[in-house]
């Protein structure tokens, strides 16, 4: 997607104007008239030529790289919802400098440990788990059962492992395509994410589905699905799924719910009442060095 114009322009030129020669350590005239950094000292800073620079702010270079948009936030000094507004105005996806975490804040824990009437299971961002309530392991599954590379949820897609969730040919297709578009995302977003790296390798070898839609390079984020479950003692359950992204560590959380008064809501309250006893989180100790 090409940088907007007149938007991007105009920001790269706003940021530069409020940033003060002295802060960067620069001399400074009596008779200088530039209210911030003259285009060249930003150029000199950021490792660019003058020329290019120009051309960003008048719109006549459209497509900056994610190397020159980082070395432009890093000279501009930018905070990090400045840095993130600079690379979505030029089309492009933040990188992170850090790996994938999948500690679970505080806040984010208490969300998930007040949703006792609704399975529910935090994710990271390569659809590892987290933690789920007692409801999530008692209607989905628990994941400490499984061998590790079986939790991550792409993996048990594509390996077609044994799940509850029952699918039409259509929906099958549209949850793998918003799973894999999903992935991509986070691929982008985190380059130095090992783990999930990894992953997409192991799926594009061992599935040919998986390998065909990477190969679309689409991106998106899989965030609701209406689900069909069908459980060995509850018998089938319609469910709304909705995915919650928390922003700073882009941890998902995924919430089960039926509809009031529905056959479904019903059998939802009688599993809540058998897990009423049970209302911790149960964890998988984080990994935030392999990304």
């Amino acid at each position: 997607m090409a940088a907007s114009t007149n938007e991007f322009g105009a920001t790269l030129r706003g940021w530069r104007d409020r940033a003060t020669p002295e802060e960067f350590g620069l001399p400074t005239a009596a008779n200088r008239r530039a209210r911030g950094l003259r285009r060249e000292e930003l150029a000199r800073l950021a490792g660019v030529s003058t020329d290019y620079l120009v051309q960003l702010e008048q719109g006549r270079a459209s497509a900056p790289s994610v190397q020159v948009l980082t070395a432009l936030a890093r000279a501009l000094r930018l905070t990090d919802a400045e840095r993130e507004h600079l690379f979505r105005l030029a089309g492009h996806l933040v990188p992170e400098d850090k790996p994938i975490t999948g500690a679970l804040p505080p806040s984010t824990r208490r969300l998930v440990e007040q949703l006792s009437g609704s399975p529910a299971a935090v994710y990271d961002a390569g659809w590892n788990p987290v933690a789920w309530n007692a409801m999530w392991a008692a209607a989905i599954g628990d994941p400490l059962e499984r061998p590790e590379p079986e939790r991550n949820m792409a993996w048990r897609q594509f390996m077609e492992l044994p799940t509850h969730v029952v699918r039409t040919p259509d929906q099958q297709h549209e949850y793998e395509e918003a799973i894999v578009a999903d992935l991509r995302s986070s691929s982008g977003k985190y380059p130095a994410g090992q783990r999930l790296a990894q992953l997409i390798s192991d799926l594009r070898e061992a599935s040919p589905r998986f390998h065909k839609l990477w190969d679309l390079r689409r991106v998106g984020l899989y965030e609701q699905e209406h689900k069909t479950i069908d459980h060995p003692r509850l018998g089938v359950l319609h469910v709304d799924c909705d995915i919650l992204t928390t922003h700073r560590n882009d941890l998902r959380v995924v919430v089960y719910t039926a509809a009031p008064g529905s056959p479904s809501a019903k059998a939802l309250e009688d599993l809540s009442a058998s897990c009423a006893d049970d209302l911790r989180l149960i964890d998988l100790p984080p990994r935030t060095s392999a990304g």
